[in-house]
């Protein structure tokens, strides 16, 4: 896969599975724009190849992300890839129906959810402009089942995530921009900083994947920058599980 020449935004980027997506499409020569409202865990510049240009801002501000997007148009002349990667996973205040905090709820639906249709409707004309595009917005396999421990903002935002994405596709395809979305299953990345707290809840989790093991930030992006280029051409609307098997256990 060769991204040489091409132009991509990520947000939620500063860190984890959008990073490592980043930095990844930089390295195939893409050149790409991070978005986050929180510093760059790493120091961008070491980044080879492809360039990458960090915006610091709130991906709920729509003002902000047209900006940053007609930005990287003007400078390049183009906008090929959108990666959705912002989102929040707050134990701590998403919990249960009866007792999610609901203010937390409508901030949790705003940066997981809302997010996605900002970015999607500000990348949609410049990506008809360039003549094509492809889309990957992260959702997970929460939500595609429920869960004893659940986390219900979070995981109707990921669910409504997989509508949207089929949406984009259907007002894209005329134009030849494609959407999909991926599907994580248990991921060691900062999200899931508990488990470096107690490491016994990560050797739970991983008990009952069928491969044995957590996936990394690198599967995940392994699956969408695969989704992103010309290989998947003749795929959109769709998702894509990328979970260690954890949802064909019977």
């Amino acid at each position: 896969m060769s991204f040489t020449g091409k132009t991509a935004v990520v947000t939620g980027a500063a860190g984890g599975m959008g990073l490592n997506i980043a930095q990844d499409l930089a390295k195939q020569g893409a050149y790409v724009v991070l978005i986050d409202i929180k510093e760059s865990a790493i120091d961008l510049t070491q980044t080879k190849q492809g360039t990458t240009y960090f915006a610091k801002g709130d991906v709920t501000d729509s003002a902000f992300v047209q900006g940053v997007m007609g930005d990287v148009f003007k400078k390049t002349g183009r906008l090929d890839y959108l990666v959705n990667a912002a989102g929040v996973l707050w134990f701590d205040k998403d919990k249960s129906t009866e007792q999610t905090d609901l203010d937390s709820w409508d901030r949790i639906m705003e940066i997981n959810l809302k997010s996605m249709v900002i970015t999607c409707r500000h990348a949609l004309p410049l990506m008809r402009k360039t003549g094509s595009g492809s889309m990957v917005h992260v959702a997970s396999i929460q939500a595609m089942r429920g869960d004893d421990k659940p986390q219900v903002a979070y995981q109707a935002s990921k669910a409504a995530i997989i509508s949207l994405s089929k949406t984009v596709a259907m007002e894209g395809a005329a134009d030849g921009i494609r959407s999909n979305s991926i599907l994580p299953g248990p991921t060691l990345s900062p999200m899931q900083d508990r488990w470096v707290h107690d490491p016994s809840i990560q050797r739970s989790t991983e008990s009952v994947i069928p491969l044995g093991r957590a996936g990394t930030t690198q599967d995940m992006s392994n699956a969408t920058l695969f989704l992103l280029s010309d290989n998947a051409s003749y795929i959109t609307g769709t998702e894509l599980i990328v979970d260690g098997g954890l949802l064909a256990r019977p």
